[in-house]
């Protein structure tokens, strides 16, 4: 049976919000493969405290195809396979997550969590978090790069089955009475488009549009407004920088309309949210016209 390890990194708080993933097998007591990959997420908004942790910024994952494209050469081992995860509770929910979000068929899985074969075979005051435990047995990796994560979880798990003597991860899971946890997938479901409104939402944005504005971070650390307008034409953001007081789209405008909060000062992150909906669902509404 194919095992690997498996970590994602999001943009956000939510599971469907998968920015990288990585992925290690291994066979023959060693790591025998190694994949890692930016995923474009399906709404580019990027929470502070996430890039804090992994560093991917929506620049870095623009051009990246979506979560769909990355994960369907590696489905039908994650589905027959063993996979292992340090937390895998979290990385499970995203992969269930991802898949369900891109209107795929999320397959029936077995895994095995890292962190808890870790406190039973690697116990430590400080805790078990992947990086402490690979600090401990001498596991030499970058944390929260998804790649280097999968890797370490991979060695982890080859580390706790040399210490068991376990001819294999399920011997591992027996060894240590640890049973390997089996979730029930489900059919494919339509597919959510992300700028997709209700019509009582859009019914409202009139109203919102008036309230929406932005303080926005300039290169030099300038603070420049961004304010939704209005016009004839359809709607636009103004920018008080120089570009803007141009009529140009500039850098702030451009990251506002996909949804990058990397450099919003302003306290409003939810109204970047409701203003990329918004310019996506106008933007339909034109094109259908």
């Amino acid at each position: 049976m194919t095992v690997l390890a498996l970590d994602f990194e999001t943009a956000n708080e939510r599971r469907d919000s998968a920015c990288a993933v990585g992925l290690a097998w291994i066979a023959d007591g060693r790591v025998i493969r190694r994949e890692s990959h930016l995923i474009r997420p399906p709404e580019m908004r990027f929470a502070p405290g996430n890039i804090r942790v992994h560093g991917i910024l929506p620049a870095n994952v623009a051009d990246k195809p979506g979560f769909g494209a990355v994960m369907a050469p590696y489905l039908d081992d994650l589905a027959r396979g063993l996979i292992l995860a340090h937390n895998a509770s979290f990385d499970i929910g995203v992969l269930r997550a991802g898949l369900a979000r891109a209107g795929l068929p999320v397959p029936d899985l077995s895994y095995l969590c890292t962190v808890q074969v870790a406190r039973r075979v690697f116990p430590a005051p400080e805790g078990c978090g992947l990086g402490k435990v690979a600090r401990r047995l001498g596991i030499r990796f970058e944390h929260h790069d998804a790649g280097e994560d999968a890797y370490a979880c991979a060695e982890i798990a080859l580390a706790a089955m040399r210490e068991r003597e376990a001819a294999d991860v399920h011997g591992l899971a027996a060894t240590i009475g640890l049973p390997i946890t089996r979730a029930t997938g489900g059919p494919a479901q339509p597919r959510r488009d992300p700028g997709g409104i209700s019509g009582r939402a859009m019914a409202a944005f009139p109203a919102a549009s008036a309230a929406l504005s932005f303080t926005m971070r300039g290169s030099t650390g300038n603070r420049y407004h961004v304010a939704f307008e209005e016009r004839p034409g359809g709607p636009q953001l103004r920018c008080t920088c120089t570009a803007g007081r141009y009529g140009m789209r500039c850098r702030h405008v451009k990251a506002l309309e996909v949804g990058d909060i990397t450099d919003l000062l302003s306290d409003n992150a939810s109204d970047v949210v409701l203003l990329a909906r918004m310019l996506g669902a106008k933007a339909r509404a034109v094109g259908a016209a």
